[in-house]
């Protein structure tokens, strides 16, 4: 099991979303409020996200591409098909640092989802993503009763492998042009987190 510091899962006043409270984040879903804080981090952290990154959608930075984004995200929480959060910190809570998703929730025989994310060039190595994946990981076993966490990562991206691993996550396999990144098929390694403790949701 995942190990990390203490935190908490407040429910949020708009459908039962999460709130994530760490020592130093709040991961939550956006509000249309945020826009203008989503918009500002990832202008800022083009270049930095673009070699991770697929090819953005042309409106990518418009205010009408984050409107229908956040509607979009919403609708996927309320149907239980991913969670999609943003990370505010404590000492600038209006402002947007990184994002963390759990995608493709699938439940049936497999109960898993699909873990991604990203942080603002200016906050690395601060140990803040391992903060906010514990958290995350944990409200995914204990909240969503999943039992798998997988994420994936290109075979470049050292600091991203060494930050899973040393979370507990293990190397499951290779995938070759597993994603399309840049407009070009790439390989991406794979890592999984397993729930010992899984039990089924209610």
């Amino acid at each position: 099991m995942i190990v990390g510091p203490i935190w908490d899962v407040e429910p949020s006043a708009m459908a039962n979303e999460p709130v994530i409270v760490t020592e130093r984040l709040t991961l939550r879903l956006a509000a249309p409020s945020d826009i203008p804080a989503l918009l500002r981090y990832f202008t800022e952290n083009a270049a930095h996200l673009a070699p991770t990154s697929p090819l953005l959608p042309a409106d990518f930075y418009t205010e009408t591409y984050w409107r229908a984004q956040s509607a979009r995200n919403q609708e996927e929480f309320a149907a239980g098909r991913s969670v999609r959060m943003y990370l505010f910190p404590h000492d600038a809570p209006e402002t947007v640092v990184g994002n963390l998703s759990l995608n493709t929730i699938v439940r049936g025989a497999a109960h898993y989802c699909d873990l991604g994310y990203s942080l603002a060039e200016d906050r690395q190595r601060q140990g803040l993503m391992s903060e906010a994946v514990v958290a995350a990981v944990r409200y995914a076993f204990e909240d969503l009763r999943l039992h798998r966490v997988k994420a994936a990562y290109l075979p470049t991206n050292e600091r991203s492998g060494r930050l899973l691993r040393r979370l507990g996550f293990v190397v499951e396999g290779y995938a070759r042009d597993y994603l399309l990144i840049q407009g070009r098929w790439q390989d991406q390694v794979l890592v999984g987190l397993v729930n010992a403790e899984w039990r089924a949701p209610d």
